[in-house]
């Protein structure tokens, strides 16, 4: 067949998109005086701030006649889901790994999920420009890792590519040359073309598209028979009902887009227009036998949080927040649409009725989806983030990460001490040129908070990244935040005046002029335990001089934290109002009496 369908895996930042780019320039996707821009496929506006991928994308190239499939996909392990169902598209991978950093725990995850499909492998050693690189050790670490993951005599006889993305050439030896030919021929060479199947259509739903003329669009790859435009089907749920539909219109990929075909054979990925309440993990099969293909796997959520409605004083203020979808009704509906496209999120409702607990991978994978809410109108407020912990033989168990930290030899002590006070422990400590390797083990509530520590103990020189490993016996209490916060007395506009003289009292999250509210969070205590504070109160005018009049009050900028941030700063009595045009920080009891009455509630059942 003249197809090969391969998918671009590695860690975060080892240069999968910018691989994409390359492979779309040299098939000639685009003209020649074309401007594209660079990382092209991440064309999500969240994708574009972060520069991260987080959606699995598609593309198709020819190269020799031969037509290629490429799946671009996620590098974090926060987004592992779209990884693990996009890998069933596939009949090979290339394996990414950065000339310096070596395989990381990221790497070894995809690499995992690919050798137990049974898929091809392409190792492709990248960024060898980089100073302080080592390819030829990096070689050796890949190939420990293959050994170490069980894989196959014929998997450990991966074929190896050198080369630099980014200045656009890959060749099978470290000699520089300028293109990326012999990556493109190694493809064609060493990943097989798809295996046919003779029977009846089969076709798992793997990823979902959305068009606004089209409507919900289904994508996957055809395994068995071919499919063809207005054939009647039967859809195979994943709970083993079978609904009768029929296919209105097919696509298959070309270049960036999609070309509309009257009929796709076994081995191609496609697009079927037409199908109504589809699922993933759903398998599209002949009308008069269907058989169903295996449901798609996706590890467990490790975390939860609580997203209710917005009960603070600005709800539903055009001004303040700016929110369309207020009630928990449209809460409902937009978190049970998101599950059907994220498989490793999970949603239940709360013992009170208009909250929902979201189970997710991670603090990047719910803050996604909560950013991605935030922009579509809706307003919420979310709790602290909490590990899921299970009861494993008699024994309370929580999730543990590997926990990878790069960092400058001077720092190292500094990153120790900070991941050991939070249980974590040191199981690799290497010296790869300049930088310290820190491998360690951490119960996964240690990781709550700690990048920001460490981006500050370390001046911003720690390159961090965490996996989770598997469920381990419950380490005891973890050190949380120290200081305490300072609180807004009562609603109204902040003063320059009453802000300057609290200045001394604490690292403020807003500016002279912001309008607050009775509970909500303003700053950082400088000591531990909460303060209430006025910082609505104004200058008086006296007869002897006017209001303005004193020198210029002489105030520290705000301190800016993203919602990942607030995430990890929020202690459990506390959770976060997220809108439109404002992120704020607040108790979730508001008025300070009540507070008191619940402290001494809980401290009354704890005794």
């Amino acid at each position: 067949m003249n197809i090969r369908n391969i998918a671009i895996i590695a860690h975060v930042d080892h240069g999968k998109t910018t691989l994409v780019d390359k492979i779309l320039h040299a098939t000639k996707v685009f003209r020649e005086n074309q401007a594209t821009g660079e990382l092209i496929m991440d064309n999500n506006d969240l994708e574009k701030e972060r520069g991260i991928t987080i959606f699995s994308k598609n593309a198709a190239v020819e190269h020799n006649g031969i037509k290629i499939n490429v799946i671009d996909t996620p590098g974090h392990s926060d987004f592992g889901g779209e990884v693990e169902r996009v890998l069933k598209m596939a009949d090979g991978v290339i394996l990414l790994v950065d000339a310096f950093e070596g395989p990381m725990p990221q790497t070894r995850f995809v690499l995992q999920k690919a050798l137990q499909l049974n898929l091809k492998p392409i190792v492709v050693i990248n960024k060898v420009d980089k100073p302080n690189c080592r390819p030829d050790e990096v070689h050796d670490a890949v190939f420990e890792l293959f050994f170490t993951l069980d894989a196959s005599e014929e998997q450990l006889d991966f074929p190896t590519f050198y080369g630099s993305g980014k200045n656009g050439w890959f060749n099978s030896s470290l000699v520089e040359i300028d293109n990326i030919t012999p990556l493109l021929d190694g493809i064609l060479k060493y990943v097989p073309a798809p295996k046919v199947e003779e029977g009846s259509l089969q076709l798992q739903i793997t990823s979902l598209d959305y068009s606004s003329f089209l409507g919900r669009i289904a994508v996957g790859k055809v395994s068995r028979g071919s499919i063809k435009e207005n054939q009647p089907i039967s859809l195979v749920k994943t709970d083993g009902t079978i609904k009768k539909s029929r296919v209105k219109e097919l696509y298959v990929f070309e270049g960036m887009g999609k070309k509309k075909v009257s009929e796709v054979q076994s081995g191609d990925l496609c697009a079927v227009v037409g199908l109504e309440d589809f699922n993933i993990g759903d398998t599209i099969a002949d009308f008069e036998n269907p058989e169903a293909l295996p449901v798609i796997s996706v590890d467990e959520p490790t975390m939860n949080m609580l997203f209710g409605i917005n009960n603070s004083p600005f709800f539903g203020n055009a001004e303040k927040s700016g929110g369309k979808f207020l009630t928990s009704r449209h809460l409902r509906d937009r978190l049970i649409k998101e599950t059907e496209k994220n498989l490793a999120l999970r949603v239940e409702d709360s013992e009170r009725g208009e909250s929902f607990v979201v189970y997710g991978r991670g603090i990047l994978h719910l803050g996604v989806l909560i950013e991605t809410m935030r922009r579509e109108g809706y307003e919420l407020t979310v709790g602290q983030p909490q590990v899921i912990v299970k009861e494993i033989n008699g024994t309370k168990c929580e999730p543990y990460e590997s926990l990878v930290v790069d960092v400058p030899v001077e720092f190292a002590s500094k990153v120790i001490d900070l991941v050991t006070r939070r249980k974590g422990e040191m199981h690799v400590m290497d010296t790869k040129g300049e930088m310290q390797h820190l491998e360690f083990e951490i119960p996964s509530r240690g990781l709550i908070g700690l990048r920001t520590q460490m981006l500050t103990a370390t001046t911003g020189e720690a390159v961090m990244a965490h996996r989770f490993s598997e469920y381990k016996p419950w380490k005891g209490p973890i050190p949380g935040r120290n200081n305490g916060v300072l609180l807004a007395k009562q609603s109204g506009a902040s003063t320059g005046y009453s802000i300057d003289k609290l200045q001394d009292r604490g690292t403020f999250f807003i500016d002279p002029g912001e309008d607050v509210y009775s509970g909500q969070i303003v700053a950082e205590h400088i000591k531990p335990g909460d303060l209430v504070v006025n910082v609505v109160e104004g200058k008086k005018l006296t007869n002897m001089r006017a209001s303005g009049s004193d020198a210029a009050t002489n105030i520290a900028p705000k301190t800016l934290m993203t919602l990942e941030e607030c995430m990890e700063y929020i202690q459990q009595d506390e959770c976060i109002e997220v809108t439109p045009n404002a992120i704020r920080m607040r108790k979730v009891i508001l008025d300070e009496e009540e507070r008191k009455k619940e402290a001494k509630r809980m401290s009354a059942e704890a005794v």
